[in-house]
């Protein structure tokens, strides 16, 4: 591929992550000081709810209920070498398209965002935000949950697509 037209490509992944992170790691930081201790707050007739959380296990507490130490020790061990796989696809795969790296970026934000919190945390996730309607409602979550829940569909539909057309210089169009 030819490195000028890669550069701004790579700028928006690196705004994509930056943007996605720093998102999500502020948000955790207001949810700390002014949901911590408070009572659920509910808007739009209870479909939407902000609720502090601290998320010992992985997507919906799976494995919380593991030993600390054997859990803190998977969830970090698993977060970061998916971390690593999905940093180690978007640098192979320079031939992706821009959806794919964008997904790809995404879903690496939301790595990294509930990474940093794993780490800081004692193995901890901190979450806030609920959706639902009557008795049907979501998982706690977050807004590394968000990147991470956008940028698999991103991919998915990326997935579906037909294959990129090589150009006459190997680049693929897509």
């Amino acid at each position: 591929m030819n490195r000028t037209k890669t550069a701004p490509v790579w700028w928006l992944i690196g705004l994509v992550l930056v943007a996605s992170v720093g998102c999500d790691q502020f948000t955790k930081h207001v949810a700390q000081n002014h949901l911590k201790g408070q009572p659920v707050a509910s808007y739009w007739g209870d479909t939407f709810r902000l609720q502090y959380a601290e998320n010992p296990g992985a997507f919906l507490g799976l494995g919380q209920d593991l030993p600390d130490g054997v859990r803190r020790t998977l969830l970090v061990g698993v977060n970061l070498a998916i971390a690593t796989a999905l940093a180690t696809v978007m640098v192979v795969g320079r031939r992706m398209g821009p959806l794919r790296l964008s997904a790809c970026a995404l879903l690496l934000a939301g790595a990294i965002g509930n990474l940093i919190d794993r780490v800081q945390y004692d193995g901890l996730v901190i979450d806030f935000m609920n959706l639902g309607l009557g008795p049907v409602r979501s998982g706690i979550f977050n807004v590394a949950d968000v990147a991470i829940s956008v940028g698999a569909v991103a991919l998915a539909l990326a997935s579906s697509r037909t294959p990129p057309k090589s150009t006459a210089d190997g680049s693929a169009n897509q």
